[in-house]
């Protein structure tokens, strides 16, 4: 059992005998009342959205999940693929239950994997991720006005506002829950 107010974005709940994800959480404190959490999940097996609104107090089922670090391979048409790390056991996630997460995996890297009976129901992207520009357009001096930023794509395929005196081939570290830059990172 996990409280209301204990419930954070990623963490795994029973609801109506399924398994939820939730992804995303509004800590609310009214003036008058209790605290509550108006939470966002998603169903694991059909994809469902059900929004609730849960007392900081109250306490809700969660679902025991397991984490695994595993080695992101390469993705087909249909999955990704993951290595694990320890026990090389080999997981294949369809693409359609994730999708938003495409733009953020990089072949070679760890990612923490979430899964439950089995099954992998999410995968955890780091907060900051370096990417190397893969097309950019070139600006001409002049151009500038304080805060310009043009867009750019990563090799992953992410589309980012940068600066304009970033250029293709150089890394930039990019914020994933906004998708804004941070900075240019120098090797």
């Amino acid at each position: 059992m996990i409280r209301g107010g204990d419930i954070a974005k990623g963490t795994c709940l029973l609801q109506k005998g399924q398994p939820y994800i939730v992804v995303e959480r509004e800590f609310v404190n009214p003036g008058k009342g209790g605290a509550f959490a108006r939470v966002k999940m998603k169903s694991i097996k059909d994809g469902s959205i059900l929004t609730q609104t849960i007392m900081t107090q109250s306490e809700v089922e969660d679902a025991t999940v397991d984490s695994h670090n595993c080695q992101y391979q390469y993705a087909d048409t249909d999955n990704y693929h993951f290595m694990d790390n320890e026990s090389f056991d080999q997981y294949e996630v369809p693409i359609t239950e994730m999708e938003d997460k495409k733009y953020y995996l990089k072949e070679n890297e760890v990612y923490e994997l979430t899964i439950w009976e089995g099954k992998v129901i999410d995968i955890k992207i780091p907060y900051k991720v370096v990417f190397t520009v893969a097309e950019s357009e070139n600006y001409v001096k002049g151009d500038t006005v304080s805060g310009a930023t043009k867009p750019i794509v990563t090799e992953t395929g992410l589309t980012v506002r940068v600066p304009l005196f970033i250029k293709q081939g150089e890394k930039i570290l990019v914020n994933t829950e906004t998708n804004e830059y941070v900075e240019r990172v120098n090797d």
